[in-house]
């Protein structure tokens, strides 16, 4: 499998660019992950930092289903990975964690957030609420933060993945 990306197009009105931005960096991470077998995958960037591939797709399930059905929608679902006594635990892998299942789990939040987010304008606030904050907040700042959110661990990836077999690259 071949990841493609594609930039959103220069002259595309705001939607269409936050949505094709966060789109371009969700594909970014998977090519990260491309080509490397479960073990690589698995493998903690510097200690003693439990960060990997691996760890960041699981983070990154976990990030889109907060925002995109825990805060956007007010669905009351709990993260897949971590939990409040432990919030690195999307970072620490076990025996038997494989890409598959983190693969999918990924994709599977991906679609739930692109058809949630479907049904709101970039102005609409969201229904549920941040957990810390409280507050509401519209769609453009979910995307926005979401943007921001896979660029910075697309910056770890690219440096546990030059570590990985010297790949690099954006």
């Amino acid at each position: 499998m071949t990841t493609e990306r594609r930039e959103p197009a220069f002259d595309a009105d705001e939607r269409t660019s936050l949505e094709g931005w966060l789109e371009f960096h969700r594909r970014t991470l998977a090519l990260k992950c491309e080509g490397l077998t479960d073990a690589q995958l698995g493998t903690a960037s510097v200690e003693p930092s439990p960060m990997s591939l691996m760890g960041l797709v699981r983070h990154m399930t976990d990030v889109e289903r907060f925002w995109y059905r825990t805060v956007l929608v007010d669905e009351a679902v709990t993260p897949l990975y971590w939990t409040d006594e432990d919030p690195d635990a999307d970072f620490r892998l076990g025996e038997g964690v494989g890409r598959q299942e983190a693969y999918a789990n990924w994709q599977a939040e991906i679609g739930t957030a692109r058809r949630n987010a479907a049904g709101f304008a970039l102005d609409d606030l969201s229904r549920g609420r941040h957990r810390r904050s409280g507050q509401r907040m519209n769609l453009r700042w979910i995307h926005t933060h979401m943007i921001e959110e896979y660029a910075r661990h697309n910056g770890h990836a690219d440096l546990i993945r030059e570590r990985i077999d010297g790949v690099t690259g954006d």
